[in-house]
C-alpha cells in the first residue's frame, strides 16, 4: 500500500495530472474518505492506504471553542492535537511530532510520559486531515498549522521536514509559509539547519529563562544545550518567536527581567508571554495578570516586540503544557 502523501508513488500510479488533481482536490480541498476519493479516480483502487490515525475522543471547550482531539495510532499509541477557533475567525491547529517527549520540562504534563517514539510524517500530515474534516463540516477552512503539540519536534527531524513540505505543497495542503510555526526547546544544530531548509517558516524557541541556573532546573536539557549555545544560532535567524512562560517565583522577578533584556538585545525576538496552565503533575503556580503585564510593559520599554498569550482550552486540559494524551 502507497501513502496518498507519497508524490512520487501517487505519480506512477497514475500518469495524467489532471486525474490525480482530481483527486487531489477531492482528498484535501473537500476531506472526503478515501473510498469516495478512489471511485472518482479509480486508477488509485486498491492501492493507497487509509489515514494512520483515527480520532477516538473530541472534548470541546465551554469557555473559548477550542477542541481536543484525541488519535490512536495503528500501534495503539494515544497522540493529541488542539484545534484553536480564534475569536477574529481564523482556525489554527496544533499538532504533536512524538509519543511522548524526552525534554522533561517540569511545568509540561507531555514531558511526564517519556519519550515513546517518533511520529512519522503520515501520522503528522494526518492530525491535519482529519482536523481539516472537521472543520469542514463547520463551515470553516484550517489557516494556520502549528507544531506546538506533544514531543520536541526538532528531535524528530527527518519527519518534521517531510510534514512541513507536503503542508506548504500546492498539490497538497497548500498552505502558505507565513501560517506555518514550529517550536522547539533548542536544539542548536538542528535549529541551524531548519532556518537553512526554510527560512520563511518561523520558529518559537521555548526559552523560559535567560539565566542558566533557573533554565537547568525547570528545563533539563539546557544542562547540554546552554544559553550561550543557544545564542550562537541567532544570528541564522531574522524575526524569531521566544515563548516565556511566567512561573511565579521562579523566572518573574527583576533579575530574570533584566537577564531576559540582555540576552535577546540585537535580536528580531518577538516575545511571547504566556500563562502557566495547571496540570496534577506540576507544581508551579502562575503569576498574576497584572504581574505579566507590568513584565511586559518593561519588554516594551527595553524595544522589544511583547504579546501577552491567552491559550485556549484550559477547561478540556488542551492548553499550553497541558497535552498528555489522556
Amino acid at each position: 500500500m502507497h501513502s496518498v502523501y507519497d508524490s512520487a508513488a501517487m505519480e506512477q500510479l497514475c500518469r495524467d495530472p489532471y486525474r490525480r488533481k482530481i483527486f487531489y482536490n477531492a482528498f484535501l480541498k473537500k476531506a472526503l474518505p478515501i473510498e469516495q476519493c478512489v471511485e472518482k479516480v479509480p486508477e488509485f483502487g486498491g492501492a493507497l492506504a487509509a489515514p494512520s490515525l483515527e480520532i477516538v475522543t473530541r472534548l470541546d471547550s465551554q469557555v473559548d471553542g477550542a477542541t481536543k482531539l484525541m488519535f490512536q495510532t495503528a500501534d495503539r499509541h494515544r497522540i493529541e492535537a488542539v484545534v484553536l477557533r480564534i475569536a477574529s475567525g481564523r482556525t489554527s491547529l496544533c499538532i504533536s511530532s512524538q509519543v511522548g517527549c524526552a525534554a522533561d520540562c517540569q511545568f509540561c504534563a507531555t514531558g511526564k510520559l517519556g519519550f515513546l517514539r517518533n511520529l512519522t510524517a503520515d501520522e503528522m500530515l494526518d492530525q491535519v486531515l482529519l482536523a481539516k474534516r472537521l472543520l469542514r463540516e463547520e463551515g470553516r477552512t484550517l489557516r494556520n498549522v502549528v507544531v506546538m503539540g506533544m514531543g520536541e519536534p526538532l528531535r524528530n527531524e527527518a519527519n518534521l521536514f517531510r510534514c512541513l513540505d507536503t503542508l506548504r505543497d500546492p498539490r497538497y495542503f497548500n498552505l502558505s509559509e507565513n501560517h506555518l510555526l514550529v517550536s522547539t526547546v533548542g536544539i542548536p544544530d538542528a535549529m541551524a539547519r531548519f532556518a537553512e531548509r526554510f527560512p520563511k517558516i518561523q520558529l518559537a524557541l521555548s526559552l523560559h529563562s535567560a539565566r542558566q541556573e533557573i533554565r537547568e532546573q525547570i528545563m533539563p536539557i539546557a544542562k547540554v544545550q546552554t544559553l550561550e549555545k543557544l545564542q550562537r544560532v541567532f544570528p541564522k535567524f531574522g524575526p524569531f518567536m521566544v515563548e516565556y512562560l511566567m512561573l511565579k517565583g521562579m523566572n518573574d522577578g527583576p533579575e530574570d527581567l533584566a537577564a531576559l533584556i540582555d540576552y535577546l538585545r540585537g535580536t528580531q525576538a518577538h516575545i511571547n508571554l504566556i500563562q502557566f496552565n495547571s496540570h496534577p503533575s506540576s507544581a508551579f503556580e502562575p503569576v498574576t495578570k497584572e504581574a505579566r503585564e507590568a513584565f511586559g510593559e518593561e519588554l516594551k520599554r527595553a524595544g522589544f516586540k511583547v504579546t501577552l498569550r491567552y491559550s485556549l482550552g484550559d477547561d478540556i486540559a488542551a492548553a499550553c503544557g497541558q497535552l498528555a494524551g489522556q
